[in-house]
């Protein structure tokens, strides 16, 4: 077969009209190769990509391939290499992936009106999508695009390549359009590949920020893709939400395990992170699976200065891992553009891949140490994947002083509602709801309104308080994450949401029992935030900031409030964080009137005020409830800050927090009768 590919000269008007559709011919000096030297890189790209656009302005734009195709070309790049010729996907090849309805919905949009356009736009902000005239051709070329790059290098006629094209394509699931994606591009060219040429087992290889779900569920029960994406999880908080794309997502029937996640539980994930986790977890897997072809889904969102994804990955840190990946599949490497929003971003993290593709060495990073969240998901996803990966060990994972029943950033089942076309609520949801309602209607309590509306889209129903909050002298106030089925997580209990379900239900009648038999008031404050909606995320504070908003705000306008002058103050799981930094924050009025500091932790970290000039009157105040061989045992010093440490032989948190409640009681009636 003839190579319809082509050396791109500095007189090549593609290259001109690729920069701006405006610029001046440009007068760059090109590369040239003697005649037995041919170039071994190619790009695809095409300025018709850029038509897809909205009038009101979208963070996946135009600019964001304008930018990189006219730094590839300012830097010489594309005149060492050869332009791949672009063409829009065939409906055949689509197929190969998506539904026929999801084909002929993307191929409609070219023929609608304006009036059409604008009744459908609610429909398609839903979906985090928009559309315009131009969508359909762009969506066709984007993907025919990719599919070119990678059948240039399967057929050997290129041994690497770079698809600079949009709309992204990642999120698009075999039967939807959504997340700024239309076709999934690398899962339609990753099936072209197999069905055109002998190259049978794919390697795709997804650093995008967010979750490749559509690229996950399309090899859901394949063996023959091994898919692993590295992203923002937040549990389930973080889009697409939900539990697709955990750690325990593993694919499913023969596909079980060729599906790794690598699921970072907060922002601020840097180059430290994601190379332990490529040391770890992604190179020996990949390795052991011996791919013939290796995509990257090459979404630059998590790169340092994109304000959707918040995280801290440099243009050296893409070097490196594009560096390792290129050493699989005899150098067979095909890199697609995904997300990135921020373009200087985006730009320099595209070169510093291009740098490796083009042959060049990555810089050097200097010493590193992934943060303690990072070490402690690839920790985890080590002991997932350990089970279907023998070159794996766990063991060898484990971060230095991690307790050995750690908390896992875990999924949970979606519970489909009854209305249709509505989101799926997790079972954490389901959970928070059950206990609110089991709390209004069996025991009084009364819901706090929130002074914002972005805490009262957050947390609205779940601060809480019983009818004489203002009246009696002991306040009791929790602050707890009950639903967060990760707090429930540990190395040899596995979820049953019925299960946790009735532990939430039963220890709640216990503690409500116990505050209005000894004449307290109660207010409970569940920190564990509801889901955001879409992929836009509007630049806000982060959950910490949200979580010590709430909890000073109920403070100021409900503690100090109140005829309470002996609060007892009780967190549980990770929001004992959040009872800390209220000591910090609130620091007078916290000592003249709080009595007891309850921290029941069970394998989460315990926590400690910030200010040292708190550390004395917290260890005179404080009772700390531990998960049985909690590592702080080993840590002397640390357990001497806190006074009074039970040691609970339970690993599920909510019964650890029933099992120690007597303790609990007999620790504040203690601290209370000192006063008298």
């Amino acid at each position: 077969m003839q190579s319809s590919m082509q050396v791109v000269e500095e007189s090549d008007p593609m290259v001109i009209d690729s920069v701006e559709p405006s610029a001046p011919q440009s007068t760059m000096t090109a590369h040239a190769y003697p005649p037995s030297s041919e170039p071994d890189v190619g790009f695809v790209y095409d300025t018709e990509m850029t038509l897809h656009c909205s009038p009101d302005g979208h963070p996946e734009a135009p600019e964001r391939i304008l930018r990189i195709w006219k730094a590839l070309v300012s830097g010489h790049y594309i005149s060492r290499a050869k332009v791949i010729p672009t063409r829009q996907v065939l409906e055949h090849e689509a197929l190969l992936v998506h539904s026929q309805k999801l084909w002929d919905k993307v191929e409609a949009i070219q023929y609608m009106t304006q009036p059409q356009f604008l009744d459908s736009e609610e429909h398609y902000e839903q979906l985090s999508l928009y559309i315009c005239a131009a969508t359909t051709l762009t969506a066709r070329l984007s993907c025919g695009g990719v599919i070119e790059a990678c059948l240039a290098v399967a057929r050997g006629e290129l041994s690497k390549t770079f698809a600079v094209v949009r709309p992204p394509g990642h999120h698009a699931e075999p039967e939807e359009h959504m997340g700024f994606c239309f076709f999934n591009n690398v899962a339609v060219a990753a099936r072209v590949v197999q069905n055109l040429t002998p190259l049978k087992k794919i390697l795709i290889l997804d650093w995008d920020v967010h979750h490749g779900n559509g690229t996950q569920r399309a090899f859901n029960s394949d063996p023959s893709v091994l898919f692993i994406s590295l992203h923002r999880h937040d549990g389930g908080d973080f889009y697409p939400y939900g539990p697709f794309g955990d750690l325990d997502s593993c694919g499913e029937g023969l596909g079980l395990g060729y599906s790794v996640n690598i699921p970072w539980p907060e922002n601020g994930m840097g180059d430290a992170d994601y190379i332990h986790a490529f040391q770890k977890v992604i190179m020996p897997i990949a390795t052991e699976f011996d791919p013939e072809l290796v995509i990257i889904s090459a979404g630059f969102d998590a790169a340092e200065g994109d304000d959707l994804g918040e995280c801290l990955v440099t243009p050296v840190g893409y070097a490196h891992m594009t560096y390792m990946l290129a050493g699989l599949a005899g150098g067979r490497l095909a890199v697609a553009l995904e997300g990135g929003y921020n373009l200087d971003s985006i730009t320099k993290s595209a070169l510093a891949v291009t740098e490796i593709i083009m042959g060049g060495a990555p810089p050097e990073m200097g010493p590193m140490v992934a943060s303690e969240a990072g070490a402690r998901t690839v920790w985890l996803v080590a002991r997932q994947q350990s089970q279907y990966w023998k070159s794996l060990n766990a063991r060898a994972c484990e971060p230095e002083g991690l307790p050995c029943a750690a908390a896992s950033y875990s999924s949970y089942k979606t519970v489909v509602p009854t209305e249709a076309n509505s989101p799926p609520l997790p079972t954490q949801e389901i959970l928070k709801l059950h206990r609110q309602h089991y709390m209004y209607s069996e025991h009084g309590m009364m819901e706090v309104p929130l002074v914002s509306a972005e805490l009262e889209q957050r947390f609205s129903g779940q601060v809480i308080c019983s009818p004489d909050v203002f009246q009696c002298e002991t306040l009791v106030f929790v602050v707890h994450e009950f639903g967060n089925l990760r707090v429930e997580m540990s190395a040899s209990v596995m979820r049953d949401a019925q299960l946790e379900r009735a532990n939430l239900i039963e220890f709640s009648k216990d503690l409500v029992t116990w505050v209005k038999a000894e004449g307290y008031s109660l207010l409970d404050v569940n920190l564990f935030p509801k889901p955001n909606g879409s992929i836009l995320r509007p630049k806000t504070k982060s959950i910490r900031a949200l979580r010590q908003e709430v909890i000073t705000y109920v403070w100021d306008n409900y503690v100090m409030l109140s005829s309470g002058r002996n609060i007892v103050l009780v967190g549980h799981g990770p929001a004992c964080q959040q009872l800390m930094d209220l000591i910090d924050m609130r620091e007078t009025s916290v000592v003249e009137s709080v009595r007891s500091v309850i921290q029941v932790v069970g394998h989460w970290p315990p926590c400690l005020p910030s200010r040292p000039e708190n550390l004395k009157w917290y260890r005179c105040h404080s009772f700390l409830a531990l998960g049985c061989d909690h590592s702080i045992r080993r840590k002397v010093q640390e357990v001497e800050w806190h006074g009074h440490v039970l040691d609970v032989d339970e690993d599920r948190s909510v019964a650890l927090f029933a099992k120690a409640l007597p303790d609990i009681k007999r620790f504040v009636k203690a601290q209370l009768s000192c006063l008298k």
